[in-house]
């Protein structure tokens, strides 16, 4: 005779709020982290970037997409979108109209893989031993990643996948260089190897998926702070522990947040979003970042 395991009610009862807490309430907890960054030359008047990152944005996300377009009262100076921008192929008006508020002013991008391959059921326990890297190295993109990346060079935005830039943000000179993303392998560093200009005032490091390699060629070629995001911080943590799993070669502790990576800071972004099949955060409110760049301490 096969045995029976009972269930307890009242632990039955505590799945079930916590499932109903992660999808329902956390999930659209929307929460700005602040940091001031010591990375501008002495006397330099500081700047504001905000950073999104890993909307997974679909069409019905109206909550989302409102939360978005009040950030335009932090007056940023300049806009970074590190990726995972859409999920779904009728998503990219509801991505123009949360990010319309901020196109009159400076901004840049690079893609995350979901921006190019819509999202599909996975197991989420298989996290735990693996990550996704190469699940899409096969199939052909399935979503209109080039219609929104035209989406925003159209409205001045600067495509950084694999390219530098330079350009004037209020009375800065910022030299900025991104790659596309390493989790399926498009990433050309090579592309933009070499020196970051020593007279720009910012050296400015892009990508989505904070892999080492990639960081530590970036510090090593003289950027001062480096923007990431991909890890969703985590997305399903344990409390007073943190993340099981980064998805990505990004150590536990450096999951979201400002850190050091060799020379650079870097700032990994927890993202705002999810995909539409694990629609769920615990322990890790989705979140927009406002860097204050600030001036370098004096060396000592």
């Amino acid at each position: 005779m096969r045995k029976v395991v009972a269930v307890p009610l009242s632990l039955l009862g505590l799945g079930v709020a916590g499932l109903g807490y992660a999808t329902v309430i956390e999930r659209n907890w929307f929460r700005l982290r602040r940091f001031d960054v010591p990375v501008l030359p002495p006397g330099a008047r500081p700047i504001r970037i905000l950073q999104i990152s890993d909307l997974h944005l679909t069409p019905g996300r109206t909550r989302l997409i409102n939360w978005v377009r009040s950030l335009a009262a932090l007056d940023p100076d300049l806009i970074v979108n590190t990726g995972d921008t859409i999920s779904h192929p009728d998503a990219i008006p509801a991505y123009m109209r949360a990010v319309e508020p901020f196109l009159d002013r400076p901004g840049l991008f690079v893609y995350g893989s979901n921006d190019m391959y819509a999202p599909h059921f996975k197991n989420p326990a298989r996290y735990l031993w693996r990550t996704s890297k190469g699940e899409t190295r096969r199939a052909l993109p399935n979503l209109p990643w080039e219609e929104l990346g035209t989406a925003m060079t159209s409205a001045g935005w600067l495509d950084l996948n694999n390219s530098t830039a330079r350009l004037k943000v209020g009375h800065l000179d910022i030299h900025v260089g991104g790659i596309n993303d390493s989790h399926i392998d498009l990433d050309r560093y090579d592309r933009i190897a070499g020196p970051a200009p020593a007279d720009a005032d910012l050296r400015l490091g892009v990508m989505h998926s904070p892999e080492p390699r990639n960081m530590t060629k970036f510090a090593a070629d003289g950027y001062q702070l480096l923007l990431a995001g991909h890890t969703h911080g985590g997305q399903l943590c344990v409390p007073f522990y943190g993340a099981l799993v980064t998805n990505c070669g990004i150590d536990r502790a450096r999951v979201r947040g400002l850190s050091r990576h060799d020379s650079a800071y870097l700032h990994v972004s927890a993202g705002l979003g999810t995909s539409p099949y694990a629609p769920a955060r615990f322990a890790c409110p989705p979140e927009a970042t406002l860097l204050t760049l600030v001036p370098a301490r004096p060396a000592r």
